[in-house]
């Protein structure tokens, strides 16, 4: 009985010395994808913080983001159908911005006359995202806001940080800036404040704007 227990522990022995190179193997194809994930993670990540805004005829990045009664909007759907004006708004900085406030009126003023271009209006409204709904509601209270103008948010600046815009500053959110994105998604015009002035206003947007055919 003695003798046939220590012949079991000696084969278990053997067993672990032939198993060890297998699990340590194993332990270190682990270990690599482990460390593969997280570098592609901290590659993401970096990119993302690092993206340049797209320049004039580079394509716009494609997004999707919601309006304030939950209507998912992207980028793409928009130019299969036509030019888009993408406007990113400084959003929630604490307060609601004042030189966005004037901006805004002087876009809504003059809807009828972007309308009759037929492109689309899409202005973005960035900022954390606990309670940027309702900041986004307050901020539109006094607009008028035209039936085909879009307005959507973006918590947390996922779509900021992948245009390139992040404002990452104490009190700040995004720089200002009008882009002009063609039917082909490519960026036929491009503004970007790197203050809180110096906002393109909606007349330079109708000359920027191609000819009608």
């Amino acid at each position: 009985m003695k003798k046939t227990m220590n012949l079991c522990k000696l084969a278990l022995v053997v067993m672990a010395f032939a198993l060890a190179p297998t699990l340590n193997a194993q332990m270190a194809s682990d270990k690599m994808m482990n460390d593969t994930e997280s570098s592609a993670g901290r590659m993401m990540s970096d990119n993302m913080m690092n993206a340049a805004p797209p320049k004039v005829g580079e394509k716009a990045p494609d997004f999707a983001l919601k309006t304030l009664d939950g209507q998912s909007v992207r980028l793409n759907d928009l130019t299969a159908r036509s030019d888009v004006v993408l406007v990113e708004l400084r959003g929630w900085p604490g307060y609601q911005c004042p030189l966005c406030t004037v901006q805004v009126h002087d876009f809504v003023r003059n809807a009828e006359k972007i309308k009759a271009t037929g492109v689309q209006v899409v202005m973005i409204y960035p900022g954390p995202a606990d309670d940027l709904k309702a900041h986004a509601t307050e901020f539109l209270s006094d607009k008028s806001w035209p039936e085909g103008y879009l307005f959507v948010l973006d918590p947390d600046y996922r779509v900021t940080k992948a245009y390139g815009l992040r404002w990452d500053a104490p009190g700040e959110t995004a720089y200002p800036s009008t882009f002009i994105i063609n039917q082909e998604g490519k960026v036929t015009y491009a503004h970007i404040s790197r203050e809180h002035g110096n906002r393109v206003v909606s007349d330079t947007v109708l000359k920027a704007l191609p000819p009608m055919m």
